[in-house]
């Protein structure tokens, strides 16, 4: 992959931690000119999610990969700081080749046993506005220049593939619902309006991903993170940030993405079509698993089917 984004330049929304600044770091390996963005920052303190991760950290990570990028504290509900952010990316450079959407944080607002009448009403708008108003901004404000540059992808991150977030999502209340069936229906409306552009859109979805917070949940580092196995056997089947992040990169990289618009792709089937694995060598295949398998705990002697 090294080399294979020389010359392009990418927007990562959404790149403080998880897969969005794992994402960052891969497509900066790969030869991209990557602005990482996000609103948590040495300079500023943290976001409204009160974790440790700064922008800064993405930034240096992108420098340890051997990359070159900016990494800018930006708020992507701020109307005016977006616009200027992508008046920065075409002043410096004239061009914008990937844009990749990865905003939420809403999480901390969500209230997973609470019916739309019992939800805490301003944590479940403020997370609409995370998880979808976000997107809306960000994608409004640069599809003009990947639409000059062209060709151009714009990929929405999500949480599960169509067919998951076509139905009500069982046990993670209302508004989580909502933002992961609205973005699904983001990507079908950008490849609608984009059909006869220069601009690819479409989806992808990690599976159970091992982030930050999700190994700090299961008392793991990244380096241990089996020893949750004993505890919970379906974490065999989680994947690093890195696994969807090679994804991504290959997947910019890739001339025929095209055939790819309106549809929501998952970590596993990137790995499938351009012959990547997870950190350890292995193809983690949690949406596969839930599909053949349902959402309960799955049965341990299965699992290595699915990695």
């Amino acid at each position: 992959m090294s080399g294979a984004l020389d010359g392009q330049v990418a927007l990562v929304a959404g790149a403080t931690r998880g897969a969005g600044r794992a994402i960052a770091v891969e497509l900066a390996r790969a030869g991209a000119f990557v602005y990482a963005t996000g609103r948590s920052s040495r300079v500023t303190g943290p976001s409204e999610i009160g974790r440790p991760e700064t922008i800064e950290g993405t930034g240096e990570l992108i420098d340890a990969a051997g990359g070159a990028g900016l990494a800018l504290r930006v708020d992507h509900l701020d109307l005016d700081a977006v616009a200027g952010l992508v008046h920065r990316i075409r002043q410096d450079h004239g061009r914008l080749d990937v844009l990749i959407n990865d905003i939420f944080g809403g999480d901390r607002y969500a209230q997973f046993d609470k019916p739309l009448w019992e939800h805490d009403l301003p944590g479940g708008l403020r997370m609409l506005r995370m998880g979808i108003d976000t997107h809306l901004i960000t994608s409004a404000h640069a599809l003009p220049l990947l639409l000059e540059t062209g060709p151009g992808l714009v990929v929405e991150m999500t949480d599960g593939p169509s067919e998951v977030n076509a139905t009500v999502r069982a046990g993670v209340g209302f508004y989580y619902d909502f933002v992961k069936a609205a973005v699904d229906r983001i990507v079908k409306g950008l490849a609608f309006e984009l059909a006869e552009q220069p601009v690819t859109a479409l989806g992808v979805t990690p599976g159970w991903l091992r982030s930050e917070q999700m190994l700090e949940h299961f008392e793991v580092t990244e380096a241990t993170w089996r020893d949750a196995c004993q505890r919970v056997p379906g974490f065999a089947v989680s994947e690093s940030p890195a696994y969807v992040a090679r994804g991504v990169a290959a997947l910019a990289a890739d001339p025929g993405r095209q055939q790819y618009a309106g549809q929501v792709l998952t970590a596993r089937q990137l790995a499938d079509r351009y012959g990547l694995s997870d950190t350890d060598g292995s193809r983690p295949d949690c949406w596969g698993l839930i599909a053949d398998h349902g959402w309960g705990d799955q049965p341990a002697e299965v699992l290595e089917r699915y990695r």
